[in-house]
Order: C-alpha cells, then sequence, then structure tokens
C-alpha cells in the first residue's frame, strides 16, 4: 500500500522562504479591510451511470451499477476566507488565465467591493499571474484589480499550505462523491451546497506556524555552516 504527499527537496531555500511567508500570513488577525482569502482549484470527472441505479428501499442500499460513462471534465475554482469561513465555489470548462481572471474579478468586486487589499494565498499555477488580467481586461481595469491584490504563493510542493485545500476535502465528501454527468447538475448542486454552507460558515483554525516548522521541518531548512 502507498501512501502519496507533497515531498519537497531537502534543504530548499525556496520552498522555505514561500513557506514562511505564508504562515506569516496566516498568524495575522482578522481585518476585514485586509481579508486573507485562499483560492484552488479541483479538476472534475463529469459521469453518467450506464444502467438506472434501484432506489433504496427499507432495509436495503440503493444499488448503483459501476459501469459509467464518462462525459467531460472541469475544473472547480474555490476561494474561502478562512478566519470568518465564508467561500465562493464556481465549476467551469476550463481552467485558463481568462477564467482565472474571471475569478479575481468576482472576488475583487462581488465578494469583497469595499476591502481595502485582498490577501490572495494560492499556488504558482502558470494562469495564476497578473498577467492573465491583461489577457482578458483592457489595462486600466486589469490595473485597478491587480492593486487590490496582495499575493502570496504557496511553495511547489506544498499545497497543504492552501487552506482553500481544506474546502475542497469538505466540498468533496459532501457533494461532489458520486456521479454527476453535466455542468448544470454540477453548477445546480454545489450552489445548492455552497448557499448553505454559507448561511452557516464554519472558520478554519489554522493551528501550525512558523516556529513549529523551524522544529518538525528542520530538514528543509539549509544546513548553515557554524
Amino acid at each position: 500500500m502507498n501512501d502519496y504527499w507533497c515531498i519537497p527537496k531537502k534543504q530548499d531555500a525556496e520552498f522555505v522562504a514561500n513557506m514562511e511567508d505564508v504562515l506569516e500570513v496566516y498568524e495575522r488577525p482578522y481585518n476585514k479591510d485586509f481579508p486573507v482569502v485562499c483560492m484552488d482549484e479541483k479538476p472534475y470527472q463529469l459521469l453518467g451511470d450506464v444502467r438506472t441505479p434501484l432506489p433504496m428501499r427499507p432495509g436495503d442500499d440503493k444499488k448503483i451499477d459501476s459501469e459509467y460513462e464518462r462525459h467531460d471534465t472541469c475544473s472547480i475554482f474555490t476561494m474561502v476566507e478562512p478566519l470568518t469561513g465564508k467561500q465562493h465555489i464556481s465549476p467551469r470548462p476550463r481552467r485558463t488565465s481568462l477564467d482565472w481572471a474571471d475569478e479575481i474579478k468576482y472576488l475583487c468586486d462581488t465578494m469583497y467591493p469595499d476591502a481595502t487589499k485582498i490577501v490572495l494565498v494560492m499556488d504558482n499555477l502558470n494562469t495564476h499571474v497578473i498577467g492573465s488580467l491583461y489577457k482578458r481586461f483592457k489595462p486600466v481595469e486589469a490595473r485597478r484589480l491587480a492593486k487590490k491584490l496582495e499575493v502570496h504563493y504557496t511553495p511547489k510542493h506544498g499545497s497543504w499550505l492552501n487552506m482553500a485545500e481544506i474546502e475542497i476535502n469538505v466540498l468533496t465528501r459532501q457533494c461532489l462523491n458520486r456521479r454527476i454527468p453535466s455542468m448544470e447538475k454540477l453548477k445546480k448542486e454545489i450552489q445548492v451546497w455552497s448557499n448553505d454552507r454559507n448561511k452557516k460558515p464554519v472558520p478554519i483554525h489554522w493551528h501550525f506556524t512558523t516556529s513549529m516548522a523551524r522544529i518538525k521541518l528542520v530538514s528543509l531548512y539549509p544546513n548553515l555552516p557554524q
């Protein structure tokens, strides 16, 4: 049996620098004018049933045939504010730079229109760059959105540092752990789940700090000469 992990290199100064940067962000107190938001994307396979499932009966579980139809793939954009539990889930057919730019506009203008600066934590996927805003919007608009962001990147092989992954795991367990055949149905199911969760938001309590990292992950830090 194998366990799959994101394993960084030993004595990786770049990993450590990005990790400590993100951990420092997570130690900031709540400030509505400078909300900390984590963003991530989940690939998702749309699947349909070949045979109609047999419904549940008293004393008998619902029966689903093991054979299924592959339909299409999509990407589920997830944004969560850990300190409040406020979140936004957006399924899209693709995860291009233009899709990311549209999500950033929603983040700035719909989720936090009054924020002075949005502190955004995400991985360093090649679409997650300010240049993507300029691919999607005119320069004045792209610059306006860019100025509203304070971006912090998780290190390569450090996806566990992105708290959006926690929200994605909850979404997967509670909503996506079944076959969903189409984008239309996926959007409806996620919208219902997201609306219900936002009515009773669940903050994320992050306990791993920089001081803990310097002890527990000491092998990642460069071995400096004495």
